[in-house]
């Protein structure tokens, strides 16, 4: 077997693994050595860096699995620990469209799966009728993946996901400063702000076209995160609870990228799913906030 590392050269062994050599040396190997290689102790004749390789190649190409690096998604995926980071992120956030206090913006993407079948299988078919897996994901200004909820099926809602989630209860609880900015297919909050249906010609327009501005960054992560990691665009053919630690595996992945400064893959057709047929209303208080939020930031 012929080691990757010699027989390709940089920009060949970028295209098979969406990495450069440098990162796959310096934090790939390192980060996931000690579980990959008590497995080659145990008697796997192939040694550690290649099962990594291998890994990487099945995340580029959908071709083959390995989850190890699933189990360092709260090392990487995380809102920053420090109050001068979590400011420094509203405030290029509000570079974007000069919408204030926003230190992420949240959404969902479906990552189609196989039938699971049994008694739960059709609890994973989506309003599309495709069985899919649905993945919040919330992003900071740098287009790095804060948050991460992998454990719904396909059927269900996007604000069933966020009312189940922790980000909730951290963004409720304050332990994260500032909003959040949601699509519609959530609930208005005092901290998840969404589009007004219908706005009247004005501060609800600026409000509107701000709030969009500014929230795209997180459809734009989706289509990074799915050109690097194709196997998540044409969907896994795996068992359920490996799809589920592949989706963890690629978003570590993705933020070490971005760390890096990783290469780009070029552009990739929007293929993202919404539910545009389903709009939560707003509770009275997230009503209320949002239109003293527009009266104080968005008068003309």
């Amino acid at each position: 077997m012929q080691d990757p590392f010699q027989f390709y050269g940089e920009q060949e062994f970028v295209q098979s693994y969406r990495f450069r050599k440098e990162t796959v040396i310096d934090v790939l190997i390192p980060l996931v050595l000690s579980r990959i290689g008590s497995a080659s102790r145990k008697g796997l004749p192939i040694p550690a860096h290649l099962q990594l390789l291998i890994a990487l190649r099945f995340y580029a190409t959908g071709s083959f699995q390995s989850v190890a690096l699933a189990e360092n998604v709260k090392l990487f995926i995380r809102f920053p620990n420090t109050l001068r980071d979590q400011q420094e992120n509203i405030s290029k956030l509000f570079a974007i469209a000069s919408f204030p206090s926003v230190s992420a913006c949240v959404d969902c993407t479906h990552i189609l799966i196989k039938n699971p079948g049994g008694t739960i299988g059709e609890i994973f078919r989506n309003r599309k009728r495709q069985f899919s897996l649905n993945v919040q994901v919330a992003c900071d200004p740098n287009m790095k993946i804060v948050d991460i909820d992998v454990r719904y099926p396909g059927s269900t809602h996007d604000s069933v996901i966020f009312d189940r989630s922790a980000l909730r209860i951290r963004f409720e609880t304050n332990q994260i400063p500032g909003l959040l900015l949601g699509d519609n297919g959530y609930a208005c909050r005092k901290y998840l702000l969404t589009p007004i249906i219908g706005p009247s010609p004005g501060p609800e327009v600026h409000y509107n076209r701000n709030h969009i501005k500014t929230r795209n960054i997180i459809e734009r992560v989706f289509g990074a995160l799915k050109r690097r990691f194709p196997c998540l665009r044409r969907g896994l053919a795996t068992k359920l609870e490996t799809s589920v630690a592949i989706i963890c595996a690629t978003s570590v992945l993705y933020n070490i990228s971005k760390q890096r400064q990783g290469e780009d893959f070029g552009d990739v057709q929007n293929e993202e799913y919404h539910e545009d047929n389903i709009i939560i209303e707003a509770d009275n208080n997230g009503l209320a906030f949002r239109r003293a939020f527009i009266s104080i930031n968005f008068h003309e």
